[in-house]
C-alpha cells in the first residue's frame, strides 16, 4: 500500500490551471473568426503532431493496444461536446453540468475498477459537488438539469471525460506517449468531424483565413495543451479515479479567479467559500487506509 502520490497530484494541478485558463486562447481565436470546433481541431493537431515526434518510439506500443481507441473516442467526446455545450448554451450552466463527472467517475471506477464506493468516498463526492453548486449556482438558471441539446452535450461530455479517467488508470502500464497519442488524435479527429458537420449544415462559418498572430495563439495553446494532456494521464494513472476527479474540480476556480482578474467577471464570496470546498474536499475527507497506486 502506498500514499497518494503528489508528483501525480502536482500533475493534475497543473492540468487544471492550463484548461482553467483555456478560455482566454479559445475567446482570443473566436474573436479572430475561428469557431471553438476548428480552433479545438487546429489546437489538438498541433499537439498529436508534435507528440508523434516526441514520442515516437511509443507508436509500437499503440498499434498493440487496441483499447486505446476507447481512450481516444472517450478524450475526443469530452472536448467535443464540452466546445459545442459552450458554443451554444449558457456558459455557467454547462460548466455545472459538465462537474457532475465525479458522480460518473465514481460508478464507472466502482464497474471497471472495482474501487469501492464507501461512505468517505460520497462523502468527498457530496463535497466537492457542494462547492460547485456554491461558485456556480444562479437563483434564476433553477436546478442544474438539462434543459436544451447544449446542456445534455455538457452531462456527454462529463461522462465521456469520468470514461476517460477511469480508462487512463485502467491503461496505467501502457507508455505515456501511447496513451497521450491515443487522447490526441481522438480530439483532433472528433472535433473535425463535427465542424465539418455543422458546418455543411449551415449552423457554423466554413474556417477562413487566420492572421499570422492568430496561428502564434494556436501554436502557443497547442504546446499548452501537450503539456496539459501528459499531465492529466500521467496523473489519472497513478491516482484513485475518485481522488483524481475530485482534485480537477479545481478548474471551476481557476477558470472563475481567471475571469475575475482579467475583468470578465465578478468575484465573490461564494466563488471563495465553494472555492474552499473545492479544494478541501479531496483531503478532509480521507480513507482511513490508503489506497493502492500503480508505480
Amino acid at each position: 500500500m502506498h500514499a497518494i502520490s503528489r508528483p501525480a497530484v502536482a500533475a493534475l494541478l497543473i492540468n487544471v490551471l492550463i484548461w482553467g485558463l483555456s478560455w482566454t486562447g479559445l475567446r482570443a481565436l473566436a474573436q479572430l473568426g475561428l469557431h471553438p470546433l476548428w480552433a479545438t481541431a487546429a489546437i489538438f493537431a498541433g499537439c498529436a503532431a508534435m507528440l508523434l515526434v516526441i514520442k515516437r518510439r511509443d507508436l509500437p506500443a499503440l498499434c498493440r493496444e487496441p483499447a486505446l481507441l476507447g481512450v481516444a473516442v472517450a478524450s475526443g467526446m469530452t472536448n467535443t461536446a464540452f466546445n459545442v455545450a459552450m458554443a451554444y448554451g449558457d456558459v455557467v450552466r454547462v460548466i455545472l453540468l459538465f462537474y457532475l463527472m465525479p458522480v460518473w467517475t465514481a460508478i464507472l471506477a466502482r464497474m471497471v475498477l472495482g474501487e469501492r464506493i464507501t461512505w468517505r468516498s460520497v462523502a468527498r463526492i457530496v463535497m466537492g459537488l457542494g462547492g460547485a453548486v456554491i461558485v456556480l449556482y444562479q437563483p434564476q438558471a433553477g436546478l442544474p438539469l438539462p434543459r436544451s441539446l447544449p446542456e445534455w452535450m455538457a452531462v456527454l461530455g462529463g461522462m465521456a471525460f469520468a470514461a476517460t479517467n477511469v480508462q487512463l488508470r485502467r491503461l496505467h502500464g501502457v507508455p505515456d506517449g501511447a496513451r497521450a497519442i491515443a487522447m490526441l488524435a481522438g480530439c483532433t479527429c472528433l472535433a473535425l468531424l463535427l465542424g465539418v458537420a455543422f458546418a455543411a449544415s449551415g449552423n457554423i462559418a466554413w474556417p477562413t483565413g487566420l492572421p499570422a498572430h492568430g496561428w502564434a495563439v494556436v501554436a502557443l495553446w497547442a504546446v499548452l495543451f501537450l503539456v496539459s494532456n501528459l499531465c492529466l494521464q500521467y496523473g489519472v494513472a497513478r491516482l484513485p479515479a475518485n481522488i483524481a476527479s475530485l482534485i480537477m474540480l479545481t478548474e471551476i476556480l481557476v477558470a472563475s479567479l481567471s475571469a475575475w482578474l482579467f475583468g470578465a467577471a465578478q468575484l465573490q464570496v461564494q466563488d471563495l467559500v465553494g472555492g474552499a470546498l473545492i479544494i478541501a474536499a479531496p483531503w478532509v475527507v480521507r480513507d482511513r487506509r490508503p489506497q493502492a497506486v500503480p508505480a
